[in-house]
């Protein structure tokens, strides 16, 4: 085996990285990472609440709009998956392994993508 193999390392598309599980690991972890990323945006919203309501009232209106109403969605997403991906990291510690929890992880997506869509069709 020559170096430039050693240095290569796993590929892409491993076998252990087309298993559904580990899907909903990355799922999981990329959720997270966009939801702390938010987090001072949400901060600087409570902070225009405090200065005053003609402020906030400004941000909301702005808010309103389809685009800001369509990336909310992409948010509660995030949320819903990373709600989803945290109750199954439980069950998988406190719980023996069995053999279906590869389709809780897809039922825990499917959740999270109705979640999503019932946020949208609300936000309308």
């Amino acid at each position: 085996m020559s170096t430039a193999d050693l240095n290569a390392g796993p590929s892409p598309f491993a076998a252990h990285r087309r298993h559904t599980l580990w899907w909903a690991f990355l799922l999981h972890r990329i959720s997270g990472l966009l939801l702390a990323l938010f987090l001072p945006f949400h901060f600087l919203v409570l902070g225009l609440a405090i200065e005053g309501s003609a402020r906030l009232d400004s941000f909301l209106a702005w808010a309103d709009r389809p685009l800001v109403k369509l990336a909310e969605t992409g948010l509660v997403f995030l949320l819903a998956v990373h709600m989803a991906g945290g109750l199954r990291l439980l069950a998988l510690e406190l719980l023996a392994w069995r053999s279906w929890q590869k389709n809780v992880a897809a039922i825990a997506a499917g959740f999270a993508v109705c979640a999503a869509l019932l946020f949208l069709l609300s936000a309308w």
